[in-house]
């Protein structure tokens, strides 16, 4: 009688789990067919636009190795990377962006990373710089030189 109760509890335990699973991919089924066709086929949430600011945070002499990384999808909304690195240690940041503002309040590098995101310009704004090589690198690279 035992058996026959428990063997009963577990058919009972797999309908429900097959029940549940069942509704879930019914749910995903019908989430992904709304999103797909309020947007003729393309996700409105995908990340469309991307900016990338290098700068020197720190105003030491080892270059521009700070960064701000804006995400965007075509609604601007997203987030805004910044990761502000030093000769010992590094920080990173995210900040949420909706609708082109940020959720918090954004630095000026920062800011220049969503306008550059929002206006697809995926080069270097005024006042951005590249990465370049440290000083004791480029004395390293004389020095070789110098010696051959």
């Amino acid at each position: 009688m035992t058996g026959a109760l428990l063997g009963a509890g577990g058919l009972l335990f797999g309908l429900l789990a097959f029940w549940r699973t069942r509704t879930a991919i019914g749910d995903c089924h019908v989430m992904i067919r709304n999103s797909l066709a309020a947007a003729d086929g393309i996700d409105p949430h995908a990340i469309r636009n991307a900016a990338l600011v290098y700068y020197d945070a720190l105003e030491e002499r080892f270059g521009a190795r700070s960064f701000s990384l804006a995400l965007l999808d075509s609604a601007g909304d997203g987030v805004v990377l910044t990761s502000i690195n030093g000769r010992a240690e590094a920080r990173t940041y995210a900040k949420a962006v909706v609708g082109g503002r940020a959720v918090e309040p954004l630095s000026p590098e920062e800011q220049r990373a969503v306008r550059a995101a929002r206006l697809g310009r995926r080069t270097p704004l005024v006042g951005e710089a590249a990465p370049v090589r440290l000083p004791v690198e480029q004395e390293a690279n004389e020095q070789v030189r110098q010696a051959e």
